[in-house]
């Protein structure tokens, strides 16, 4: 949204929000919504749809408008308008309303894996783009999966290899996000959750896409690497083992909702930090998809190099990017120490890539040909 704005666009967030059948809790994450945006200066530049029936469509007929009126929703359809539709986020009968409907995936190896099993609005979307930076590669294996179709799907639907996927840079606005001074501590982190089930099949198999899993080679990190600190922001309950099992191996975990509770300190955690260290989906690695995350371009806004698995990437950013792509222990740990031996360096290529690459506007202009 701020980099809509700094484009000079008339542009509104639309959120929906489905009840989970607790009107006090549905009202506390409205207010919280509310209070965020107005936060960033986008008071009245929104409209949260409010589904108080579980099973009800996307029908404004059904939905409560919170912040803009359901009368000055359908005025601004009226005339011309596009929607941004995140991950398939808005649904018909709402969807068919817009004039130009933008399909942006952010997570190729399961949206674009699901739409080969159901309908996930290529049929509803006059554009499709994708942070997958590496789809259209040869090299890449997602467009070239089997079609197969579940019963009740329809025919005509087309598959993911049939649409014309045009890439996008990973959104961050490098106005709200700043380069910060060197912290203190030498400490690399990631925020996430730990645990993810297997959503995407492979050869008959459905393989664990869990942090835990991605992680496993990389546990000996702090042992190997003892002149950085690690810690890991990842969801998990307090007693579980997994807690015990990292701190063993030299990992510091703490809990994301209290690291990570808003906006403001999200930026503030991570630029505690000197970089990013994480690992990614095995799927995203494998299959080539060039996957890079939003979280990483936040990062780099803020100076701090990030050094994670290549999933093919690489080759779409400048040579001194701010990135260290790896794909085992000894190449983390030569990454660690590079990132701490040459800290001002690489922070500050870190920052340039992400203005250069990364910034919203640029990419939503790209997106949007304004």
């Amino acid at each position: 949204m701020l980099g809509l704005r700094r484009l000079k666009l008339d542009a509104i967030w639309l959120e929906h929000l489905p009840s989970e059948g607790n009107p006090r809790d549905d009202q506390r994450k409205i207010d919280n919504f509310q209070r965020q945006l107005r936060a960033h200066g986008l008071g009245g530049r929104y409209c949260l749809l409010y589904q108080k029936t579980p099973d009800s469509a996307h029908d404004l007929d059904t939905l409560r408008c919170v912040g803009m009126s359901k009368r000055e929703l359908l005025d601004r359809l009226a005339g011309p308008n596009a929607l941004l539709n995140l991950s398939y986020s808005i649904h018909p009968p709402l969807l068919l309303k817009f004039e130009r409907r933008i399909f942006c995936d952010l997570d190729p190896s399961e949206i674009i894996y699901w739409m080969t099993q159901m309908e996930m609005g290529q049929s509803t979307h006059h554009e499709f783009w994708t942070i997958g930076l590496n789809v259209n590669d040869p090299d890449c294996k997602l467009l070239k999966m089997a079609p197969s179709r579940l019963p009740g799907m329809q025919t005509s639907s087309p598959q993911p290899s049939t649409l014309r996927w045009k890439t996008f840079f990973p959104l961050v606005d490098t106005k709200l996000y700043q380069p910060k001074p060197r912290p203190r501590s030498p400490k690399f982190t990631t925020i996430g959750q730990w645990y993810w089930g297997g959503a995407v099949e492979v050869d008959g198999t459905f393989p664990d896409l869990s942090k835990k899993y991605a992680f496993e080679r990389y546990f000996d990190l702090p042992k190997r690497a003892p002149e950085a600190k690690f810690e890991l922001a990842m969801h998990m309950n307090p007693d579980d083992p997994e807690r015990e099992r990292l701190r063993k191996r030299g990992w510091h975990v703490v809990d994301p909702h209290r690291a990570a509770r808003t906006p403001k300190k999200y930026r503030n955690y991570l630029a505690g930090a000197v970089g990013e260290f994480t690992a990614i989906k095995g799927v995203d690695v494998s299959w080539k998809t060039g996957w890079l995350s939003d979280r990483a371009a936040a990062f780099l806004a803020t100076g701090r190099p990030v050094v994670t698995e290549d999933s093919g990437a690489g080759k779409y950013l400048p040579r001194a990017s701010g990135f260290h792509f790896v794909g085992d222990l000894e190449n983390a740990v030569a990454a660690i120490q590079d990132v701490l031996a040459n800290w001002p360096r690489r922070a500050r290529e870190a920052r340039e890539c992400a203005v250069e690459v990364f910034d919203s506007a640029k990419n939503l202009r790209k997106i949007l040909g304004v």
